[in-house]
């Protein structure tokens, strides 16, 4: 697991500390009190799929395509809201069928932030301090949320630190995670406005994903290439990233989408 957060996750020290002690902790333990549960927040194209994807891949080879492991996406999911009742019973249900099936499974629920308000909290029960539920325990599964909501808590941080002269690696999860947790717990588009997890401190970890600079972007295509099983080529990672854009205004530092559209820009130039 550590060596595939640090060939794969780039720019995300305190991502990469955090889940590996988070996760590496929970498989320490014959008989854990509780499952694991991660919130992953930051901009879009940041590593939070990517991190969720190398845990899934930790636990089953298969990974995403593992019966495994559950991925639930808010928007095809759970799109109506008015049948939030109904989602929150069959979630309860899929839930615990899928725990006894496999104590070591692994839910993933993406954009939380368009997760409708109140409906997570079907799965407090899971998430609580109970040996067992319903004859089922849930000890040794793990839960992670993807948000994009606190993101702008933490670019301030980030750039913060920027501007006062220190180095991103000196930023510490006590410098983020209180102000996240507390942040997400009052905006309505978080998934978990006012939501019990985090009022019964159910929710372990809440993992920032600092935006990425220049040189992660760099990494990321230089990766993209690799994986193509292509060679490096310096003159088209120039070219990638002089078209991608950068935030603030006036220093252009942040990329605004990650590594998001890295695939895309350079599925064009292989072909120019």
């Amino acid at each position: 697991l550590r060596a595939q957060l640090q060939e794969r996750l780039f720019g995300q020290h305190l991502a990469r500390d955090v889940v590996l002690r988070a996760v590496a902790g929970l498989g320490r333990h014959r008989s854990p009190r509780k499952p694991l549960a991660l919130s992953l927040h930051g901009w879009g194209g940041t590593g939070k799929n990517l991190v969720s994807q190398i845990v899934a891949e930790h636990l089953h080879p298969a990974g995403l395509r593992s019966k495994f492991v559950h991925l639930f996406l808010a928007t095809l999911h759970f799109p109506h809201q008015h049948q939030v009742k109904l989602y929150q019973e069959q979630l309860q249900k899929w839930i615990q069928g899928n725990v006894s099936a496999c104590p070591h499974s692994v839910f993933i629920f993406d954009e939380m932030d368009k997760l409708h308000p109140g409906l997570i909290d079907a799965i407090k029960p899971f998430l609580d301090y109970y040996e067992q539920v319903n004859g089922v325990s849930y000890s040794k599964a793990i839960f992670i949320f993807l948000s994009n909501a606190g993101a702008n808590l933490i670019n301030k941080v980030a750039l913060d630190f920027w501007r006062s002269g220190r180095q991103r690696e000196e930023i510490q999860l006590k410098d983020l995670e209180p102000v996240l947790s507390v942040g997400v717990f009052n905006n309505k588009n978080s998934g978990l406005w006012h939501s019990s997890l985090i009022d019964r401190n159910l929710i372990d970890y809440f993992v920032p994903f600092l935006p990425l600079e220049h040189k992660h972007v760099k990494m990321c295509i230089r990766a993209e290439m690799l994986s193509r099983g292509y060679p490096v080529n310096e003159k088209v990672v120039e070219e990638v990233i002089h078209e991608m854009t950068f935030f603030p205004k006036e220093e252009k530092i942040y990329s605004d989408k990650g590594c998001k559209t890295v695939q895309a820009k350079l599925n064009f130039h292989w072909d120019a």
